[in-house]
């Protein structure tokens, strides 16, 4: 099936390979983490393992939704499945939320029941592997998510970089447990790191919501109104009622042109062929522009001010 208009073939190969690359090495730190779990009876490293099991099944979601989302629009989808984009973020953050109150829970848990930790230096080095493996692989997937607008991607690397934080912040609990004696801190350390990547979770669903609820950016608003204002000056025109949506690929437009009572149909639908064709080139994003044609002289007769205006806008 050939991908949508908005990502090009190297771009979706590129982001699939990342994606992969992600599920793959996900099931890998999970085994790791198991195993030194079982060797060591540490709440940080249950905690960390636990996270990796919700990464693996969030993965497995963003990999099944960047499929989804990459298909062409069709009759039962007018608009194409891109904003699956969303669910997929905010699913992934939710399952952030979902592991940081395990890890809490449990961590409260094996403190109640006793504290009875072996084999820290194995298990300690065995987490710092797999902090350093996912601070790399979280890189490469949030540089490439950004770099082809694919916000899946970028939720998944931000999530492989929670759990890297999450290693990195049990390996300092297990040293000082090393170095102390002290075995209550292994409990305080997995609480530590579930209260950190609460925030993460939460600014992934943050994120979700508002791109279900058809944010806009002011950003992005101001800077599409500029490529407007520089366009609509070039070609003769005026606008107004501008509203954009953003899907996760790319960026849809709308927006209502004035042309004055005489001018030829014919050349007003010329320049607003022009508009649509050069404004998506001025754009981060790929865009989709949609031109309303109207006429400038009677136009607030025709019209209530707040559609006049371009309010909203």
């Amino acid at each position: 099936m050939d991908p949508p208009l908005s990502l090009d073939a190297s771009a979706l190969r590129d982001t699939r390979l990342a994606m992969r690359l992600s599920l793959i090495f996900g099931v890998l730190m999970f085994l790791g983490k198991t195993t030194a779990y079982f060797f060591t009876g540490s709440a940080a490293i249950l905690s960390d393992a636990a996270e990796s099991v919700i990464h693996v099944v969030a993965v497995a979601f963003a990999a099944f939704s960047l499929r989804l989302s990459t298909r062409p629009a069709d009759q039962r989808f007018l608009y194409g499945y891109e904003r699956i984009t969303f669910f997929s973020a905010g699913f992934e953050g939710a399952m952030i939320i979902l592991a940081a109150g395990y890890i809490i829970y449990s961590a409260i848990l094996k403190w109640i029941r006793g504290l009875e930790i072996q084999n820290l230096g194995f298990g300690t080095l065995v987490v710092l592997a797999a902090a350093l493996i996912n601070a790399a692989l979280g890189w490469y997937l949030v540089r490439t998510g950004k770099r082809n607008h694919s916000l899946i991607l970028e939720a998944n690397g931000k999530h492989v970089l929670t759990d890297s934080w999450t290693s990195f912040g049990v390996v300092g609990g297990l040293s000082l447990v090393l170095l102390t004696g002290w075995k209550p801190l292994d409990p305080l350390c997995a609480i530590a790191v579930a209260l950190n990547i609460l925030w993460s979770g939460g600014h992934l669903v943050w994120r979700s919501v508002r791109g279900l609820m058809d944010y806009a950016d002011p950003d992005t608003g101001r800077g599409l109104r500029e490529k407007l204002d520089a366009l609509c000056a070039e070609l003769g025109l005026q606008y107004h009622g501008v509203r954009f949506r953003t899907t996760g690929y790319r960026i849809l437009v709308e927006v209502h042109l004035l042309f004055p009572y005489d001018l030829p149909v014919g050349e007003a639908h010329r320049r607003a062929t022009l508009l649509e064709e050069k404004l998506p080139a001025l754009l981060t994003l790929p865009a989709e522009v949609i031109t309303h044609l109207e006429s400038l002289e009677d136009h607030s007769a025709v019209h209530r001010e707040e559609h006049y205006t371009g309010k909203p806008a």
